[in-house]
């Protein structure tokens, strides 16, 4: 049974956001990495790109199939997990972790209030499930 950590956002997308002096660390969540299968391919923005919450910001491409990356907040990407590049399984190993995708600072902190917890994910995916 997949785990969703406590120190989390999500959002209905399936991305996580976790929020340390406002830079937000982004990745897909455990049940998103299962879903897709072995991941072979990660294409992330570039430092300095700006997005506004819910807009595409990379793909993710799967044995499976591609789907598109969703911003959870508004802002400027700080850094990009360049380790994906070279090793996009990473994303499977450890979607909390090493496999976390970009960094954002910030620009409307008051969009985290539109995100659920994780145990309101994981009540949200019990219901995906049941469809």
């Amino acid at each position: 049974m997949a785990t969703y950590p406590e120190d989390c956002l999500y959002t209905r997308e399936h991305e996580w956001i976790r929020v340390e002096d406002d830079v937000g660390v982004i990745g897909i969540t455990d049940y998103a990495q299962e879903a897709l299968g072995d991941i072979v391919y990660v294409e992330l923005p570039s430092v300095g790109d700006h997005f506004s919450q819910g807009e595409p910001f990379g793909n993710v491409e799967s044995v499976k199939a591609v789907s598109e990356l969703y911003m959870p907040v508004s802002g400027e990407v700080v850094e990009v997990n360049a380790d994906l590049t070279e090793s996009p399984q990473l994303v499977n190993e450890d979607p909390y972790g090493d496999g976390w995708m970009v960094k954002i600072a910030l620009s409307d902190p008051t969009e985290l209030e539109t995100l659920m917890s994780a145990s309101e994910y994981e009540e949200y995916v019990k219901e995906e499930k049941k469809k």
